[in-house]
């Protein structure tokens, strides 16, 4: 057993994994686009909250969502090249998985609120609602993924001791 508990025994990453992440432009790219996206969300749950709440506001909340979901996608795709880069495939790498399979849900409810605008399958305020059903989706997701680079964190091996260090 590690010191992370039994659910965290296995690195997340080998070495070789570890260093073509740091190597990787893509993570990068991750870093920068995850607090763009939720900077974004927390705008859109704002004006789509405050469109339920007051029926005022609908075509920035509509637009809000729309730009939500285009940050979305560019995550996804950027993710999965950088999925590719660290591990060998686009999705659904071991060390991603059940990540990946939720991603899978946060992108269709995203989809399906891309397709029922499109196509006028629901009213503006059923329209918000599927939004917050995608957005709930994406917290969970995101929560996913904090946690998981928490546990990769904790698992990084200490940095070499310079033997400047004071004693304890």
């Amino acid at each position: 057993m590690s010191d992370y508990g039994p659910l965290n025994a296995k690195p997340l990453y080998t070495a070789d994994q570890r260093r073509r992440r740091d190597q990787s432009v893509w993570t990068l790219v991750q870093g920068i686009l995850a607090p763009v996206q939720f900077l974004i969300f927390l705008v859109s749950l704002a004006l789509v909250l405050r469109y339920l709440a007051t029926g005022e506001g609908e075509t920035a909340a509509t637009i809000s969502v729309v730009a939500k979901t285009l940050a979305l996608y560019a995550i996804m795709v950027t993710g999965s090249i950088w999925e590719k880069a660290v591990f060998g495939r686009y999705l659904f790498a071991p060390a991603f998985f059940w990540e990946d399979v939720f991603s899978m849900l946060v992108l269709a409810l995203h989809t399906a609120y891309l397709a029922a605008l499109a196509f006028g399958w629901l009213d503006a305020r059923s329209l918000m609602f599927l939004a917050l059903a995608a957005y709930a989706s994406y917290v969970v997701n995101a929560t996913q993924f904090l946690l998981k680079l928490r546990a990769a964190r904790l698992q990084e091996p200490a940095p070499a001791k310079s033997g400047l260090e004071c004693a304890p």
